[in-house]
């Protein structure tokens, strides 16, 4: 039961093969890759994914975070075992959601399952409705694509299924984050960075700090 309870922790961004070797030691649930997103400093190449994932620790799910991209370009990371989940943070349709769950379960009828986690910048509560009717396996809940701010977190009530929050989170606000809005999942980028270079003291702290609430 408390496994159950316990917040995940989601460290994105990654891009280097340092940042495979911080999340290696503080060993987060998850880890993102923002693939084919040229507008990120943290960009990178489904290639480059498939060479950063080969030194990933198996205790980390490995997330593939895509913006608005072909389906058969999220596919292909999922069906040579690269990608352990999937996170969309463009404007895809929900009609997009319900065929990539569909072919993600068929490829992964013989293994694990592959989860989808769609994204929503929140702004009103109506952004929280269209969050909580998604199709995908989880929810994301930002203030933007990237923007490293917090939304509003009042707007946040009872959501009724499992969320990622992310938006400005790190080792100063990880805790009353958890304690406030009790998420899925604690997802942070920036918030871990000096400079924009991700800084394995604030990685080490923010796992440390959920670890022990």
């Amino acid at each position: 039961m408390e496994e159950m309870r316990r917040c995940r922790i989601k460290i994105c961004g990654l891009s280097r093969p340092e940042d495979i070797a911080y999340v290696n030691e503080a060993l987060p649930d998850y880890c993102g890759f923002i693939i084919n997103f040229p507008k990120s400093h943290r960009n990178v190449t489904p290639d480059k994914v498939r060479s950063l994932v080969k030194g990933l620790d198996k205790r980390i799910c490995p997330v593939g975070v895509f913006v608005d991209q072909p389906m058969e370009t999220v596919l292909s990371l999922a069906a040579d075992g690269t990608l352990g989940a999937v996170q969309l943070h463009g404007h895809e349709p929900q009609e997009y959601v319900v065929e990539l769950k569909r072919r993600l379960k068929e490829l992964a009828a013989a293994g694990h399952p592959i989860p989808v986690i769609q994204a929503f910048a929140v702004r009103t509560e109506e952004d929280i409705a269209r969050a909580r009717n998604s199709a995908a396996d989880y929810i994301l809940l930002d203030r933007g694509t990237g923007t490293g701010q917090t939304f509003d977190w009042s707007l946040v009530q009872e959501m009724g299924r499992p969320f990622f929050l992310a938006g400005g989170l790190g080792p100063d606000n990880l805790a009353e984050a958890v304690r406030e809005l009790h998420p899925f999942a604690a997802d942070m980028s920036s918030g871990v960075e000096t400079e924009k270079i991700k800084d394995r003291g604030k990685i080490l702290r923010a796992v440390n700090i959920i670890r022990s609430l």
